[in-house]
């Protein structure tokens, strides 16, 4: 059983980069927009991809739904890491799958229309 907060929100991103976060130790999300957020934050992979789709397949990448959950520690505007490369990074630790619900989208943070009890750990 996870311990969620009930009110969580989730964040839209595209895949590959949804799985390097959770599988690969991409530790930095790169956005043109800062934010003041920390804590937990479930990873939505978005319907939009930023690869060739044949690598998505490949590695059965999900799209449309909730992947993982995150915690945001940070949010910076230059960073070491080689994740690094948008104008601001929110740092990320605490990576981990889930297993796949489908679920709408949002720009921005958003409160995700799922049952959070249907959220278990991959």
């Amino acid at each position: 059983m996870l311990n969620l907060p009930a009110d969580i929100r989730a964040l839209s991103i595209r895949q590959p980069w949804c799985h390097r976060i959770l599988y690969e130790g991409k530790d930095v999300e790169n956005r043109d927009w800062p934010t003041r957020f920390r804590g937990l934050v479930l990873i939505h992979a978005s319907l939009k991809i930023d690869c060739d789709r044949e690598e998505v397949r490949a590695k059965a990448m999900p799209l449309g739904g909730i992947v993982g959950v995150m915690r945001i520690t940070d949010c910076v505007s230059d960073s070491a890491s080689p994740w690094f490369f948008g104008a601001y990074g929110f740092v990320i630790t605490e990576a981990r799958p889930l297993r796949f619900v489908p679920c709408k989208g949002a720009l921005g943070f958003f409160r995700p229309a799922i049952n959070l009890s249907d959220l278990q750990l991959a």
